[in-house]
């Protein structure tokens, strides 16, 4: 097997040593990592499946690989992005310039389930609503990128990028000495600099960190352990949490500390029962009083939600001039407003050809893949559309490009995107060099996602 056939001049040194290494090595070294992976606990489960027991996400050993050059502009391109959609939501929550300027429409804002009015005339410390961003980049020729979707709320990954480079720095050791490939494994220690930078302005001392969990049931509980082992924090449930004299304080053996900073993996609904959702046994009753008082951070904010929606999404390089007032380095895929009533004639006609997504869709759940579908699916997918047609947006069916996978027929292509995650602060954008790269393993599937049956692989960015 080898990999010389049209190979990319960053791939060229790895190809050199791929094609002197042996098959049943290789397949070895794939079920050893998936024993490792077994073995440490990197799961995750299938919400709405009746055998939702923990899986695997698959793990592929061929690496994805970036070169410096390419990385330089994806990075560049990110932390404008991440600028502008943080603009955006403090813009949005206080003087709502791009709303009366007509850049954005103001019933996009009024009307979207993400947006809280618990968040007006409110600002977070420092101004940082995104801390964590991942956005989704997907290539379709050798110098065009395009972003699918940002992922401000909560996302996920980060994780399975970390797990990723340790397996193969363990399996492969002598690779990494010949290939000079950029480290992940700051992003911990970055990550706990980032947050404690955002810590209230009445924090005296090293600011006190925790990461919010609804629990062990949640689908990335893995990944929420690992984040607070790593950074070196407590991970803490709602009941672990108390308001006591303005203040957010956690439970320990020597009665309750205060807090200054939350990295919360519970979803806004679910935070402040007092505020929100009455029924959630998973927040913290009270904190939102606390939050707009100034006296603790939440990460992310609640509220940035409206920046994942898939129809502010379509806005986003509009939104990137506004604020900044530079063209997007970043292009977005075109797409298609199901709520305009042309628009929605336009997807119905051609909806066999187009790939529909819910506007707060996640996981690959909801969406349709015209090319895919049969017309008994199409059929029922346009009964949705007209029904509710401003739940959905539409996009053209990209070109993705392709990596090779290790297959037990040996290399084969398969369609993938990348997940870069950026660290904001108030002072500063960190961006990891890499991110998760998510690979659709079934032969032509464009659906990366793990809860689809994708799998992931270790992302390279080479040194200069």
């Amino acid at each position: 097997m080898s990999l010389s056939e049209g190979v990319r001049t960053p791939y060229q040194r790895y190809q050199s040593w791929f094609d002197q290494q042996d098959v049943g090595r290789l397949s070895k070294k794939a079920q050893e990592a998936e024993a490792f992976f077994r073995r440490t606990g990197i799961t995750f489960n299938v919400y709405g499946q009746a055998d939702a027991e923990e899986r695997l996400i698959p793990f592929d050993l061929v690496p994805r690989i970036l070169s410096n050059t390419e990385w330089t502009k994806l990075s560049r391109g990110i932390e404008q992005r991440v600028r502008a959609i943080n603009a955006f939501l403090h813009d949005i929550y206080n003087r709502q310039e791009i709303l009366r300027a007509g850049v954005v429409p103001i019933e996009l804002v009024a009307n979207n389930e993400a947006f809280l009015p618990e968040m007006m005339d409110f600002s977070p410390a420092g101004g940082v609503y995104t801390h964590i961003v991942g956005t989704d980049i997907v290539r379709t020729g050798e110098n065009e990128f395009y972003v699918l979707e940002d992922n401000a709320r909560t996302p996920s990954g980060v994780s399975y990028m970390l797990e990723n480079r340790e397996t193969m720095l363990q399996m492969f050791p002598e690779l990494f000495s010949k290939i000079k490939v950029q480290p992940v494994s700051d992003y911990p220690k970055n990550l706990r600099r980032s947050l404690e930078a955002s810590a209230p302005a009445g924090c005296s001392g090293r600011p006190c960190v925790v990461v919010l969990t609804p629990g062990i049931h949640n689908s990335a509980y893995y990944e929420h352990s690992f984040l607070a082992d790593q950074m070196g924090v407590e991970l803490v449930e709602g009941h672990d949490l108390r308001v006591m004299d303005g203040h957010i304080a956690m439970r320990t053996t020597r009665g309750y500390k205060v807090i200054d900073v939350i990295y919360r993996r519970v979803d806004d609904e679910f935070l402040d029962p007092l505020t929100f959702n009455p029924k959630s046994m998973l927040g913290v009753p009270g904190i939102m009083d606390v939050y707009r008082a100034g006296n603790i951070t939440i990460t992310n904010a609640p509220g940035t939600g409206v920046a994942d929606d898939k129809a502010v999404y379509s806005y986003v390089p509009d939104i990137v001039e506004f604020y900044t007032g530079e063209k997007a380095i970043l292009k977005n895929v075109q797409t298609h407003r199901c709520a305009e009533k042309d628009t929605l004639q336009y997807v119905l006609d051609n909806l066999a050809d187009l790939v529909v997504k819910e506007v707060h869709g996640s996981g690959g759940y909801g969406m349709l893949v015209g090319p895919a579908a049969s017309k008994k699916e199409l059929s029922a997918f346009a009964a949705k559309l007209k029904a509710r047609p401003s739940n959905y947006i539409a996009q053209p069916t990209l070109s993705l490009s392709t990596v090779p996978i290790l297959t037990e027929a040996g290399l084969a292509p398969r369609h993938v995107d990348l997940r870069p995650f950026a660290l904001v602060s108030p002072n500063a954008v960190d961006i990891v060099p890499g991110g998760l790269t998510r690979v659709a393993l079934t032969e032509g599937s464009l659906v990366v996602n793990s809860s689809q049956g994708g799998g992931t692989k270790d992302t390279w960015v080479l040194e200069g």
